[in-house]
């Protein structure tokens, strides 16, 4: 069956969640994280998604921005830094995180040749508003899908039903594309055809199925989707 609609993870995927880290240390007011801020970013990303998983298991869950905040603060902790003005310089400039530089051209590929576009993500739907808006995507997408209409994180098969249930499609119609790679590996366990972006190179996840591909960045998802 042919593929009928992409549908892409946001962070990490679409937007580059280091920009908020890199733009910091690159204002003057916070030039004390100027060589640190690699590993703010990495360890904030670490939290940010262990805390999402181990909510869904506990059955606590919050919205992803709670989420978001909590694993700042457990990344500035581990760095030694206790600096409100930056926490919150931070926090602002999550919601104007950049689209990665291929990111246009691609999905406009992809609307050129009929396919049905959407986000699906852990974020909460203002969090979504707010990024796609400040990537200027939004004409791009048919459609932007946020795990609080079932409460609870990926990667709850719930969240993945998402999908048909607002497109209509079969499983096997959908080409889901993800920088996570346990997210991508569970997304073909659900049924859908795979694409893991692994900009890092980081070794294939110890799971029950693997990412039916594997691409470097977003520039060659259009030759999948057929």
């Amino acid at each position: 069956m042919p593929i009928t609609t992409c549908v892409f993870d946001a962070y990490g995927t679409l937007f580059d969640v280091s920009a908020a880290a890199r733009e910091a240390a690159g204002e003057p007011a916070f030039a004390a994280i100027a060589e640190t801020w690699p590993a703010i970013a990495a360890n904030w990303r670490l939290k940010q998604l262990q805390y999402s998983w181990l909510r869904a298991v506990a059955g606590a869950h919050t919205d992803f921005w709670e989420v978001t905040c909590d694993g700042l603060d457990w990344a500035l902790e581990a760095a030694g830094i206790a600096d409100e003005k930056l926490r919150q310089r931070l926090l602002d400039l999550y919601w104007e995180l950049a689209a990665y530089p291929e990111v246009p051209a691609m999905l406009a590929t992809l609307r050129a040749r009929g396919l049905q576009t959407a986000i699906l993500s852990n974020g909460s739907p203002r969090m979504l508003a707010g990024a796609v808006a400040s990537a200027g995507i939004g004409a791009q997408l048919d459609a932007t899908l946020s795990v609080e209409d079932v409460g609870i994180f990926k990667p709850d098969a719930r969240v993945y039903d998402l999908v048909g249930a607002h497109f209509g499609c079969a499983r096997s119609e959908v080409l889901f594309v993800s920088s996570n790679g346990w997210d991508a590996a569970c997304a073909t366990g659900y049924g859908f055809r795979t694409v893991w972006v692994n900009r890092a190179g980081d070794p294939v996840d110890r799971l029950p199925w693997r990412p039916a591909h594997q691409l470097s960045d977003l520039t060659d998802v259009p030759g999948l989707a057929v």
